[in-house]
């Protein structure tokens, strides 16, 4: 079960993606918030064979991969999200806010990386590295997301940013994915101690 766990993460991420790919809320949207996934997806099958990461690592990386392809079906402030709005009685749908929180996750698997293939010898930087790695992707990919909403249709824009009229939104999500890397870095120094005494 263990070595089959990243596999039937897959067949269960190609199982939603072929349920969220029937009457999505926009096509163009549905297509433009796939893409990124996908890539992600086609690059962690590739180093499968090269690098298998920790079941931790794949589990912590599906997290994002599932929360993006329902949020591109649906469009991330139209995800059936309200229970958790009126509980905390927000006023605006926090989905996407947890997606990118997600996001940060992704560090736990750059600082495996790291520690396996010895590429750092300081505690330090294989903390920082990852944190920063993350906050880096999330500035570029909040450029791409300004510079397409730009230039597309106006509502398939608007939909793809999901700024739901929140000036800084493009800053609370960048903190999101900051905040989710250092808990997922915090998680890996946890259960990874015992190898960190080496460095």
């Amino acid at each position: 079960m263990k070595e089959r766990f990243p596999l039937l993460l897959f067949a269960a991420y190609l199982m939603l993606f072929a349920v969220c790919a029937v009457h999505p809320y926009d096509r163009q949207t549905w297509i433009s918030e796939n893409i990124p996934i996908v890539l992600i997806v086609g690059v962690l099958a590739v180093l499968y064979r090269k690098f298998r990461f920790s079941n931790t690592a794949y589990a912590l990386m599906a997290v994002l991969v599932f929360l993006h392809t329902i949020g591109g079906h649906y469009t991330f402030e139209r995800v059936p999200f309200g229970f958790v709005t009126d509980l905390f009685g927000f006023a605006r749908n926090h989905y996407d806010r947890i997606a990118h929180f997600s996001v940060g996750f992704y560090a736990y698997a750059i600082a495996e990386l790291s520690l396996r293939r010895r590429l750092v010898r300081s505690p330090w930087v294989l903390a920082l590295f990852p944190v920063f790695a993350i906050f880096t992707v999330a500035a570029g990919y909040e450029i791409i997301e300004w510079w397409y909403a730009a230039s597309a249709d106006p509502a398939a824009g608007a939909a793809f940013l999901g700024s739901q009229g929140d000036p800084w939104d493009a800053q609370k999500d960048m903190l999101a994915d900051g905040l989710g890397a250092i808990a997922a870095t915090g998680l890996f120094f946890w259960i990874n101690r015992k190898d960190l005494r080496e460095l």
